[in-house]
């Protein structure tokens, strides 16, 4: 049976299936005849991949509704229950998106149905707090409703393991093949929320919890007396937390810290499904800090920093030497946050000499060689912060190497162990620490940035993407893919291509992905890298230079080059 044919068929299934409610059989009964719309919800199960499972909201297998978050969470509870706890416990949160508040209860109530102990918090809350609850509850996993930045059309469903890292690939592998044995939506056990409630297997968190998770991250201060001796109430910080989960916790933090010259978008405050001011809810992109840029003109800030909807990516902007604001980018931000810990650990005397930050293998090599200047270790994962957080596991396990920080350049960073996924309230915490820090000395942290160019070369990143929808599209990234793969380039823009890193053959004791590298003689790198989360391709850039000029230029040409090639494809 072709593709299409199978999809037609599905939808009928849906159409007949008497565990569907009419709700959802209306809303399908009115793309009746649309073929192209038909096959783009059906011809697949929405799959995990970096961030778990993710789709636009609407009826069809290829769609995040509460069917196939039913469907996602049988299958979880009959892998939570394979590994045999004593008294198997999940903890579940949601962000700010149109249906979360119901997708989480719907998850909760068929935990429940198996038995399962759930720990459901009342309204939103970020994804590193769930993170940190697993761990702080000792539950058995976690689940949080987020599709992290994407646009308001989608949702989506990450699971966690008993430390609180998104399942890694052998236990996705495992969870995924009981989902896939969910064939009906009559084997989805579930029972009333009064009836969850009364046998104590859904049970709400409150303040305490709150509380606990503000203390632990404000903790992570590395510089607390510096802060608390008035300074943070010289720095200027404006906050958007671009209508997610980030508002409060941040806010708490820096609060605690001792910022409390700290001004918040009013527009942006309040959580909103539809993300009205902005475009896309993404610290990544400059449009989302529009509103905050105007604030900072108004209140003089020396920081902006902006959070998603979940509260785990986090963006700065700063003044450059101009004085006008400037998006940093994720590496930049990361390579200045890893530079301000490190040495502030060092002036201290408690830099641990087997110490490691850990980043992923589409991040600049900045912050790693600026780790490595501190005699720190290094060491690279794939993209998706859940490997770092294996690391982190296995530190803690064999006491090997002491945790640092981690962060990749997609905006994610970490320091302390307390979770086992990326923070954007720690590191607004760092970030701001760091902005007061050199304020103290004259500078601001583009002034840092500038002088840590002048220390380690001047090292340029850019990311471009494809997007290719439906099943056209996935079969485009997949040519594409293969092009690249068996007839690599050569040479690039007049620069010789010393190496091909196939992460699809498990490369350095990494699992297995389809991620290609090229390395190229002059010391840049491009790589790609279907999405795991969006249908598109993501192609990642890397040069160094000898100044920002020389820099800029090297990266030109080299993406102009990669993507005349990639656009030929697509």
């Amino acid at each position: 049976m072709s593709v299409n044919a199978a999809a037609l068929a599905k939808y009928e299934e849906w159409l007949d299936d008497p565990a569907i409610g009419e709700e959802t059989k209306n809303e399908l009964r009115t793309i009746a005849g649309n073929e192209t719309e038909i096959v783009d919800r059906f011809y697949r199960d929405l799959e995990f991949g970096t961030g778990g499972l993710r789709g636009v909201m609407g009826a069809g297998t290829n769609r995040m509704n509460a069917y196939t978050v039913g469907k996602a969470t049988q299958g979880l509870a009959d892998w939570i229950l394979s590994q045999k706890p004593a008294e198997p416990s999940v903890v579940i949160a949601h962000d700010s998106r149109n249906n979360s508040p119901e997708f989480a209860l719907d998850a909760a109530l068929v935990l429940a149905a198996n038995g399962i102990t759930t720990y459901l918090f009342p309204s939103l809350r970020p994804t590193p707090q769930l993170s940190f609850s697993v761990r702080a509850l000792k539950a058995t996993a976690g689940i949080v409703i987020t599709a992290s930045h994407n646009p308001p059309e989608y949702n989506g469903y990450k699971a966690y393991n008993q430390d609180g890292c998104q399942l890694v690939p052998h236990e996705a592998e495992q969870a995924i093949g009981l989902i896939q044995q969910v064939t009906s939506f009559e084997q989805v056990r579930t029972i009333s929320r009064e009836q969850a409630e009364a046998q104590g297997l859904l049970r709400w968190l409150g303040e305490e919890a709150d509380e606990q998770f503000i203390d632990t991250v404000a903790a992570c201060s590395v510089n607390p007396e510096l802060l608390k001796g008035g300074l943070g109430e010289r720095v200027s910080v404006v906050f958007t937390p671009l209508h997610g989960s980030g508002n409060l916790p941040v806010r708490g933090v820096l609060a605690k810290a001792g910022f409390s010259n700290v001004h918040i978008v009013p527009e942006q405050e309040q959580p909103d499904g539809y993300f009205s001011t902005v475009k896309s809810p993404n610290p990544e992109e400059r449009e989302a800090f529009t509103k905050a840029i105007l604030l900072a003109k108004e209140v003089d800030a020396d920081i902006i920093i902006g959070t998603d909807p979940d509260a785990d990516r986090m963006g700065a902007v700063v003044k450059n030497t101009n004085g006008e604001y400037v998006v940093l980018s994720g590496n930049q931000s990361g390579a200045i946050m890893v530079y301000y810990l490190l040495s502030q650990l060092r002036e201290k005397g408690t830099l641990p000499s087997n110490g490691i930050v850990v980043k992923t293998i589409v991040t600049s090599e900045m912050g790693a060689d600026i780790a490595r200047s501190f005699g720190a270790d290094v060491t690279n994962t794939l993209t998706g912060f859940k490997y770092i957080g294996e690391k982190m596991t296995q530190y803690e396990q064999t006491g090997e190497r002491t945790f640092l920080f981690g962060y990749e350049e997609s905006y994610g960073y970490l320091t302390g162990t307390y979770a086992r996924d990326k923070d954007a309230v720690v590191a607004s915490l760092l970030i701001c620490e760091a902005a007061a820090y050199y304020k103290s000395q004259g500078k601001t942290l583009y002034d840092v940035l500038l002088e840590l160019y002048a220390q380690y070369g001047t090292y340029l990143e850019g990311l471009q993407s494809r997007t290719l929808k439906g099943l056209d599209g996935v079969q485009k990234i997949g040519a594409i893919m293969e092009n690249w793969r068996t007839s690599p380039p050569t040479e690039v823009a007049g620069t010789s291509v010393e190496s091909v890193l196939d992460y699809s053959l498990g490369l350095d004791g990494l699992p297995a992905e389809n991620v290609l590298k090229f390395l190229l003689s002059d010391g840049s790198w491009f790589c790609l890298r279907p999405s795991g989360t969006e249908p598109k391709i993501k192609i990642y850039f890397a040069v160094r230079g000898q100044s920002p000029d020389e820099a800029a230029a090297n990266l030109e040409r080299l993406t102009t080059a990669v993507m005349e090639r990639v656009d030929q494809l697509a």
